[in-house]
């Protein structure tokens, strides 16, 4: 059965437990992007500061995507129908635009990064050069074929069942065997080691939150298939928390080990074991992969709803193809900071709108809500204006704070308008 989605979802799709939304938040958090920007942390910052900033950023990170899964599983609304509600029908299409196209950034930044890694694989093992456009299609016909299936069946029996075990196992082998390369003194070193001063602790929390917030627009999808925002809310927080924490704090200590001068694909290589453990996380970029594509296609019915699910995620599936054929996406942090100036007003706005007015989440969406518009916009302006001139108190934290309050304060306001007329 196809659903709108800006409408709730049917009671029987409605199947995901805890520990459903724990599995999927924890196995999205995983990947190697996130261990190459816990790298870029090291040289900046001292070990003790590096690893505060990824602590406090990704509980604050994950504590903002569990926040709106519990929205997103209390309304049945996905991220589409949740903008479409605070933003209005029509001015909604700017946004769930902007997110369409940063879905396929990342997925086809995911399809560079498999590539790239099953590329170094072959030729370590086998001593083969692939090329560019085998391995990436490769890749991308399997995640094509997965989205011709269903999503729940995915989460449930593939990442639940199977995928999150095997990453597990993964990231304990890779921690146990670059973690055994430092002796006691060594690991002393590490933890007392100094950075060199080119970021402080604001930036870097902005670094780390990147990570979280750019999950923002996808996480109500999933999460409106769950059973309660209790557990939505739990389940998407734990999960992604000590994903988040264990990547960046592995990256961290990998290139501790390696030098800056290796790439995180040939310096996970260099661990015993690395080949098989690295193939294993390689799978898993799958299903961010696919969690890319899957929600690009429920915003993209959220505006064209008579295409399904199934076409929509086929079209964007050969378009990220097409353009990790042709795209050069190695730039990482100006990618995850640009994608923060847009989606963290956008869902400060929505937070301060709907969480703390919850009544709001049944409302039927006008054509333009003037306020949370401006407000969204403004949010943008000062993000960029904070990196700009005051760069030393980071853009996400203060901007997060200013579209909040001015999305609750909008939204009491307008109840207050609202009773009394």
């Amino acid at each position: 059965m196809q659903t709108s989605a800006s409408h709730p979802s049917p009671t029987p799709e409605r199947v995901f437990g805890w520990r459903d939304h724990t599995a999927l938040w924890f196995s999205l958090g995983v990947g190697l992007l996130v261990m190459q920007v816990g790298a870029y942390l090291v040289p900046a910052l001292g070990t003790r500061d590096a690893l505060a900033a990824v602590i406090a950023g990704s509980i604050l990170g994950a504590g903002l995507l569990a926040w709106v899964a519990r929205l997103g599983c209390d309304s049945g609304l996905s991220s589409a129908g949740l903008i479409h509600t605070v933003y209005g029908r029509r001015f909604a299409r700017l946004p769930v635009l902007l997110n369409i196209a940063q879905l396929l950034g990342w997925a086809t930044f995911e399809l560079v990064v498999m590539r790239d890694g099953t590329a170094a694989i072959i030729h370590q093992a086998l001593g083969l050069d692939t090329g560019l456009a085998l391995p990436t299609i490769f890749w991308g016909l399997i995640v094509l074929a997965l989205l011709r299936g269903s999503m729940i069946t995915l989460v449930r029996r593939i990442v639940s069942r199977i995928g999150l075990p095997l990453v597990v196992l993964s990231l304990i082998w890779l921690t146990a065997q670059f973690a055994l390369k430092l002796d006691n003194e060594g690991l002393r070193a590490l933890w007392l080691r100094a950075g060199d001063g080119s970021m402080n602790a604001f930036q870097a929390l902005d670094l780390v939150i990147a990570m979280p917030v750019s999950w923002l627009p996808l996480v109500a999808d999933y999460a409106r298939h769950g059973r309660s925002g209790r557990g939505a809310l739990a389940g998407t927080w734990l999960g992604y928390t000590i994903a988040n924490i264990w990547c960046y704090a592995l990256g961290v200590l990998v290139i501790t080990v390696t030098g800056p001068d290796l790439d995180m694909v040939s310096a996970l290589l260099l661990a015993q074991g690395g080949l098989v453990a690295l193939g294993l996380i390689l799978i898993d970029e799958l299903d961010n992969t696919y969690g890319d594509l899957y929600s690009g296609s429920v915003s993209a019915q959220s505006l064209r709803g008579d295409v399904s699910l199934k076409t929509w995620g086929t079209l964007l599936a050969a378009v990220s193809i097409g353009l990790a054929m042709v795209l050069p996406m190695h730039t990482l942090e100006p990618f995850l900071l640009t994608l923060s100036s847009v989606f963290v007003p956008l869902f400060g706005t929505i937070l301060g709108r709907l969480g703390t007015q919850p009544a709001r989440l049944t409302e039927a969406p006008g054509a333009l809500h003037t306020a949370p518009a401006l407000i969204w916009v403004l949010g943008i302006a000062v993000y960029h204006a904070l990196a700009q001139w005051a760069p030393q108190y980071g853009s996400a934290l203060p901007t997060l704070l200013l579209t909040f309050a001015l999305g609750a304060l909008s939204a009491r306001a307008g109840a207050r308008a609202a009773q009394a007329v």
